[in-house]
This record gives C-alpha cells, structure tokens and sequence, in this order.
C-alpha cells in the first residue's frame, strides 16, 4: 500500500510566487494541505510589488494583499506629462508575510522557514536537516538568481521608504519620472505615496551592464527628494535589485519539480520585470487544476505567456540595441502616449495583435538608429 503523502503541496521559495499560490489554493480548496519551505526567516524577502489593479478584480483572494490602491498614477517625460486614471495597487514583503501565515494554519500546513531545499524532485523535498516531505505535487519558486546566463541588459534600482518632515508627497504614484539626467542608461525614478508623509522613492536604470552602485544611486533619490520638495525626515526602509532583462528568449531555471513558478520559471514581463500578474494567472491555474497541473490547461496558459513574450523580447532588443543608451526614454515617452486599455494589458501580458501593432510599428521614437540596430543584432 502507498503510504498517504506529508501534504497535498510543496511550495519550494516562500516569495511572491509561492505566496500567491498557497493563498490561491486555500481560496479554492481549504482542505488541500500546503508545506512552504523558504531559507530565509521571514517570507517574501525585502520587496515591493505593484500591478495594475484592472488585472486581478476577479481574484477576491488577492484584496487581503494589498497595501495601498490608488485610483490613478502619473508619468513625466521631458516631451510628456500624463496623468492615467487607472486604478494601481501595491503590497509588500512584510504583508506577504503575514497574510500567507495566516492562511498556512490549516491541519496539515506547514511553513517552514530557514530552510534550504537541498533536492527537488516531483514528488519530494529532501529539506538541509536531512527531513523528506512528500508530495504529489511540487513546485519550484526559488527566484531569478537561479536563472542561467542569457544575453540580458539589466532593470536596477535603490530604492527608499522615507517618513517626511511635513505631509507634502504626490495623491498619486509617479511611475515614471524621466526628467532627470539619464547618466547612460534610460533612467527613471518611480515614487509611490503609501501616505502623505511616508513615501517609496525608487531611481530605476535600464542599463546595458549589472552593476550597482548603491551608495551614489542611495544619495541620488534623497537628492531628487529634496528638489521635489519633500523634506525626508528619516530612512525607513531601503531595497535595491538587479534583474536581467532577457534580449533573446526567456530562460528558465532547470528544476526536477512538477513544475517552475516565479521568476526562475519565466513568469515575469520582460520589459517591465513586472511579475504580478503572471503570478496569478499561475496560481490560479494551480488552485483550478492541481489533481492535473501540467494537463491541457498548462500547456494553453504556457503557449499564451509565450507569444506575448516573443514581442516584448523584440521591444527588448530595439529598445537596448537601436538606441544610445541617453535615448532609450523616447521610446517609452511615445507608448505612454498610447490608449490607456493598451497600456493596461501590456503590464497584463494580454496585449492584442492590434496593440502589439501600435506598441511596434509606425514611426520610430526619435534617437532611432537602423546602424546601431544591425549591429547588435536588434532585429534579429
């Protein structure tokens, strides 16, 4: 006789991937039973997400997560200023935190914190003390720095919670900030008000190398606080990233799981990093299908992230391979002067062949160069 497995679930990476599928599958099925193994001590690591609130209504699930929504977001370019009344929501590591402990203290759920999954297999985790949990089905999230080397520019930021002297920060969140010096790379700083006087500052590089300089990048957003007006009373919170922007193909990370969610499993855009919606299409699968995860219906939800992947990873190549790098804003000027609803799904991933033509064709963004785009193999 089989003995009956430890659980239902092995989540393998307690970030946002597996965060959002333990709370997917308790939505739908109470009952399953979900082991989450993360090395760190705390859930979620030190991480902000974002997403564009239009693409997860229909998951109730999600609404415990969120941390602030706002009913609208600006961006400013030196040839555009826009304001979109597009609703943005955010959460955070430490909400990710709390919510996915909550819902893990079922019978049979177990959250198992500083712990490292020494082998992965698709029915078994062999945890760093020796200890097996079974499982029928397991599934790898353990992040982007298990993703082998691609040909990728780079999305790098330092970014700053900072609690202000006086109640002054934008009603809305800037997503994007180009008026500043682009310092050879096409430079942004993003700002979310969490309240009046308490603000993220992130300074964002989509740059051609990974390196990152934190204390400069550190003085610069309490630089550009300062100039704004917004007088920092003290440093909350800091975080920084580097992630790889694939020019080429997605790369996934190899696992011997069921199946890779997150980042290392190519669920993320690859022009934005963005990988919040993708996470939910994932977890939603998993909570509908999980007696048959990798059927029919994985393998059609597979085949839609990857042809919308194929154009980003175009826009990708021209935007690093067709443009000097002081130049790169202009492309992003001209498609925040898009249709709002195509704007939406191209932070979704669910953009139409009719929004792929607007995003890509007609006129090129000024700065375009046909010389530097053959040369680096940008239309390739």
């Amino acid at each position: 006789m089989t003995p009956r497995p430890d659980v239902d679930l092995i989540l393998v990476g307690g970030g946002l991937a597996s965060g959002l599928i333990a709370l997917a599958a308790k939505a739908r099925r109470p009952e399953v039973r979900i082991a989450l193994i993360e090395r760190a001590s705390t859930l979620g690591g030190n991480h902000t997400w974002c997403w564009h609130a239009g693409d997860t209504h229909a998951c109730t699930w999600v609404e415990p997560l969120v941390v602030r929504r706002w009913d609208g977001y600006a961006v400013r370019f030196p040839t555009r200023q826009r304001e979109l009344d597009e609703a943005y929501a955010v959460t955070t590591s430490a909400r990710l935190d709390q919510v996915v402990r909550a819902a893990l203290t079922g019978p049979g759920d177990l959250v198992r914190t500083g712990h490292v999954a020494a082998s992965v297999a698709t029915d078994h985790v062999v945890l760093d003390d020796g200890s097996t949990l079974t499982a029928p089905v397991v599934v790898d999230a353990r992040g982007p720095d298990r993703l082998p080397p691609a040909r990728a520019a780079y999305q790098k930021f330092v970014g700053l919670e900072v609690e202000l002297a006086a109640p002054v920060g934008p009603s809305r969140p800037i997503l994007m900030d180009a008026q500043v010096p682009q310092r050879g790379a096409f430079r942004f700083v993003y700002t979310l008000p969490f309240a009046p006087d308490r603000l993220l500052i992130e300074d964002t590089y989509y740059a051609d190398t990974p390196e990152l300089d934190h204390a400069a990048i550190r003085a610069e957003v309490l630089a550009y606080a300062a100039a704004a007006g917004w007088p920092v009373q003290r440093v909350v919170r800091e975080e920084a990233g580097v992630l790889p922007l694939p020019l080429d193909a997605v790369v996934t990370a190899p696992t011997d799981a069921t199946l890779a969610a997150g980042y290392a499993g190519g669920w993320f855009h690859p022009t934005t990093g963005y990988s919040f919606p993708p996470a939910v299409r994932v977890a939603e699968h998993l909570a509908t299908h999980l007696d048959d995860p990798l059927g029919p219906a994985w393998r059609d939800l597979v085949r839609a992230r990857d042809r919308q992947q194929r154009s980003f990873l175009f826009l990708n190549r021209m935007l690093f391979g067709a443009f000097a790098p002081d130049d790169r804003w202009h492309v992003l000027a001209r498609f925040y002067g898009l249709p709002p609803a195509t704007i939406r799904r191209f932070y979704a991933m669910t953009t139409t062949a009719g929004d792929r033509a607007r995003i890509l064709c007609g006129r090129p963004p000024r700065g375009f160069s046909i010389r530097r785009a053959l040369g680096a193999g940008a239309s390739a």
